[in-house]
């Protein structure tokens, strides 16, 4: 028996800035919004612009470039799998969120300009169109 393939690119634009945080154990996880883009013609002709939103998350390494470079209005391109998780809201109801774990992660387009969006985090300048790769963790390992 063959195993399913759950597999994602994408490319578009970061709605916000990551959202960053460091769990217990030092791990690091950062979400944030992307925004695809798709065009078709109505039964007038006319075209029409769909904007798709996606969750994403990227855990460990890539979470800390996420973090150092990444900035809500930047295009990226992104590899990943769909999981779907659960989780109890405030009034103990049960949530579901669908996300993009992301497992490569490339920073298109250059750097924000300065009077759109605010400067990295960090000092140094951000990497152009190189790309990043989450090194899978020993459990993950099909064999």
């Amino acid at each position: 028996m063959a195993a399913g393939v759950n597999k994602v690119i994408l490319v578009g634009n970061l709605g916000k800035d990551p959202e960053v945080r460091h769990l217990e154990g030092g791990t690091t996880v950062a979400r944030f919004t992307l925004a695809t883009n798709d065009y078709y013609k109505d039964k007038s002709g006319n075209r029409v612009e769909r904007t798709e939103w996606h969750n994403v998350a990227l855990w460990r390494d890539l979470a800390e470039v996420a973090e150092k470079y990444l900035r809500k209005g930047q295009q990226v391109y992104l590899e990943g799998r769909i999981r779907t998780r659960q989780y109890q809201d405030k009034d103990n109801q049960t949530r579901y969120i669908t996300e993009i774990v992301a497992e490569e992660l490339t920073m298109l387009g250059g750097r924000p300009q300065a009077d759109q969006q605010a400067e990295p985090v960090t000092d140094a300048a951000a990497p152009e169109a190189q790309t990043f790769r989450q090194e899978p963790e020993l459990d993950q390992l099909p064999f």
